[in-house]
């Protein structure tokens, strides 16, 4: 599945609510971001912590354009929790960190605006 990160793209296939509850999209907080060197784009290796029922997961995010790893560090950011862990090179990610493109096409982590807790679940 190829994903268009234009602002400009159509929406996307309807899908019934039902759909939706599927995805689970939980917040977690950064306690570790390291750079990864391995990545084809500017990446960084994180663990995030999303709390007692999902424990602390890894994630490989190319967010390195927009990011320093100190700033990342204590960070609520978004993340799908139940996609299978994939290979990322010599790295396994276990869950999906979401952003949206910038103008330059680069990701912005998407995450609250005030501090929620851990595990806490988009609705």
């Amino acid at each position: 599945m190829h994903v268009r990160h234009d602002p400009d793209a159509p929406a996307g296939e309807q899908i019934g609510f039902e759909d939706f509850l599927k995805v689970d999209i939980r917040i977690g907080t950064v306690l570790a971001a390291e750079e990864f060197p391995e990545a084809r784009k500017p990446s960084y290796r994180l663990r995030i912590d999303f709390g007692p029922v999902i424990g602390v997961k890894k994630s490989c995010a190319q967010i390195a354009v927009n990011y320093h790893p100190d700033e990342l560090v204590g960070r609520q950011i978004a993340a799908v929790v139940n996609f299978p862990p994939r290979q990322i090179g010599p790295a396994m990610s276990e869950v999906l960190t979401l952003g949206f493109a910038d103008a330059a096409g680069e990701v912005v982590l998407f995450a609250p605006d005030t501090r929620v807790p851990e595990g806490s679940r988009l609705f």
